[in-house]
């Protein structure tokens, strides 16, 4: 067994236990610690398949800025983790579903590998930062618009969800304070003075 080969396995085994530990844990701290741990680990695979761009925004993206994102959420809010787990059991046959449904698809993409040979080492002129753009705006382009559409429904969902009117809620009008006039603002008193002797 080669280094590269010796670096894959090693890789890949944290990247099983952190996912498996992810979804196994108690606290969701952990769970997104463990996340995170993943998120580096497939990277490293990222980098050693050539694909350097994907494994640095990876990095950049997820571990960076999601994750820190998850982070605040969870340690923030008042999770109650007993209510949480209530409908464990009513969801467990749809779970069961679908991780078989994955394991029986990552076996068929294993079993295919093991019948593919292995793509030739690219140059030192390659760049893959322009060969993914380019397969991205040519032969991929309309899924690339359609997920750029979807995200920004995504947006407008959130920001409509945060606007919504809520009962008791204080709000300023902008057209009601630029109508005011100089009458509206000061109120003239007449009172009498008073004698300080």
């Amino acid at each position: 067994m080669n280094f590269e080969a010796f670096l894959f396995y090693f890789f890949s085994v944290i990247l099983v236990g952190a996912a498996v530990a992810m979804i196994t844990v108690r606290n969701p701290v952990h769970a997104a610690l463990f996340l995170v741990l993943t998120f580096f680990t497939s990277a490293a695979l990222w980098i050693m398949l050539e694909a350097e761009f994907l494994g640095i925004v990876l990095v950049l993206v997820y571990v960076g800025a999601v994750m820190v994102l998850f982070l605040f959420v969870v340690m923030m809010l008042d999770i109650n983790l007993a209510r949480m787990r209530e409908g464990f059991i009513r969801f467990l046959p749809v779970g069961i579903v679908v991780a078989v449904a994955m394991v029986s698809v990552m076996t068929l993409v294993i079993v295919r590998h093991f019948h593919m040979e292995a793509p030739e080492r690219a140059g030192a002129d390659y760049n893959n930062t322009e060969a993914l753009g380019q397969i991205l705006y040519t032969e991929y382009v309309y899924p690339f618009e359609i997920a750029a559409v979807i995200l920004l429904v995504a947006i407008v969902a959130a920001i409509a969800l945060t606007m919504r009117r809520r009962p008791g809620t204080k709000a300023i009008d902008p057209a009601q304070q630029v109508r005011i006039t100089r009458k509206g603002r000061v109120r003239m008193v007449d009172m009498k003075s008073e004698d300080k002797s």
